[in-house]
């Protein structure tokens, strides 16, 4: 009976000690976040790209042009590094010029490995292996009117007299209205914009369809309106209200409305048309109001000013994240089946360029890919709602500097 007890006490002894050891080691090795993290080289991806070589060049030569338009001198924090605009103008060109050498893709790898630092950027601080939320948006086409019929109600505004872009006096940009006194007051919101339609009046650019293609438009920043006559035209981002971006799908998640699973927008359109008693109080939601602008039809522009290459823009928090560097990112897209539904998984990997930023995104956790336009586009990211991971690659500086 003792050596029986005996044994009992060494096994839960030796479970205890395992255990511990167990629970050490994974608090000594658990990744503490930052916002990026130096890679070593084995623990790069393989920088394989799964799309054009010519939609590469073109986006890296637009993303050139952007950095030329820096400041050279302003310096950029990588982690405990730091690097200059013109460090970052010279990382692209040398992989221009690689590029220009039409390299093959294990050629491209090994001039990576040999002449860049890699760096992660931090992701969610509630996920492992830094992976970020991957999100998309497009170049929507909505059904429009330049007048208003009643087949077409809802207005799209352009930038109103009332709207005022200033600096504070620590040089922060303000946006908003002047009261009577004179004093810079918040904008009216989006709810303030559509309950009274004179303040506003003598604005409207167009008229909509639907209110939800209209709230579209504001989230997606840029998109072609089909006319009556069956010509397209093209509004660009002008200006916004300046207020925050509250998330609606978000809102139906927290109301258990939909799971988190089903809060796309497709899923969204349908709840509000099954609910359109609520449809006003859930677009309300968001104070965010966007106003408009005619556009050509060269493609949307990001916040660089750069045209956006589909399959290589992103948008990512610039208060976070460097938006001057060459970036690559690793997650997966939506397939369409035939019946109009998700019907598998594509991973992809490729080369990206931080061109945009966008009122919902924000912090290191979160990336907006843009798409492009037509229903493909428009599929993918009205579904693109994934885990992924994103990287950014900085020439060496010479040993002596470093």
């Amino acid at each position: 009976m003792v050596q029986k007890v005996r044994f009992s006490f060494i096994a839960l002894f030796l479970m205890l000690v395992v255990t511990s050891c167990l629970l050490a080691f994974l608090y000594f090795n658990k990744d503490i976040y930052q916002p990026l993290h130096r890679l070593k080289q084995s623990e790069s991806p393989a920088f394989a790209d799964d799309m054009d070589r010519t939609s590469l060049i073109e986006s890296a030569r637009r993303h050139l042009s952007y950095l030329k338009r820096q400041d050279p001198e302003k310096s950029i924090s990588f982690e405990t590094e730091t690097y200059r605009n013109s460090w970052l103008q010279y990382s692209i060109e040398q992989f221009l010029e690689k590029l220009d050498h039409n390299p093959s893709a294990k050629d491209l790898q090994q001039f990576i490995a040999d002449n860049y630092l890699v760096y992660q950027a931090g992701g969610r601080k509630d996920q492992d292996q830094r992976r970020m939320l991957v999100t998309g948006y497009y170049e929507p086409i909505f059904e429009g009117s330049l007048t208003q019929t009643p087949s077409f109600l809802t207005p799209i505004y352009a930038p109103p007299p009332s709207l005022v872009s200033t600096l504070s006096a620590n040089g922060e940009p303000r946006i908003g209205r002047f009261e009577n006194n004179q004093k810079l007051i918040a904008y009216w919101s989006r709810k303030e914009i559509e309950t009274t339609s004179e303040l506003l009046q003598g604005n409207e650019l167009a008229f909509l369809r639907d209110p939800f293609d209209a709230f579209l438009l504001h989230v997606q920043g840029s998109g072609k309106i089909l006319l009556p006559d069956k010509t397209i035209r093209t509004v660009r981002f002008a200006a916004s209200n300046g207020l925050e971006y509250k998330s609606i799908g978000k809102l139906l998640v927290d109301e258990k409305a939909l799971t988190l699973e089903e809060a796309t927008i497709p899923a969204i359109r349908t709840y509000l048309q099954l609910h359109p008693e609520q449809q006003q109080r859930i677009l309300h939601h968001n104070p965010r109001f966007i106003f408009f602008n005619w556009g050509d039809d060269l493609g949307p522009k990001g916040s660089s000013g750069e045209i956006l290459t589909p399959g290589r823009s992103l948008a990512i928090d610039g208060t976070a994240l460097p938006t001057g560097s060459l970036g690559y990112l690793v997650s997966r897209t939506p397939l369409i089946g035939k019946d109009g539904q998700v019907a598998g998984w594509r991973p992809f990997a490729r080369f990206v360029f931080p061109q945009d930023s966008g009122a919902a995104i924000k912090g290191t956790g979160r990336v907006d890919i843009f798409f492009g336009h037509g229903k493909d586009a428009e599929f993918a990211a009205n579904h693109m709602k994934e885990n992924g991971k994103l990287y950014f690659l900085v020439i060496k500086p010479p040993k002596k500097s470093q």
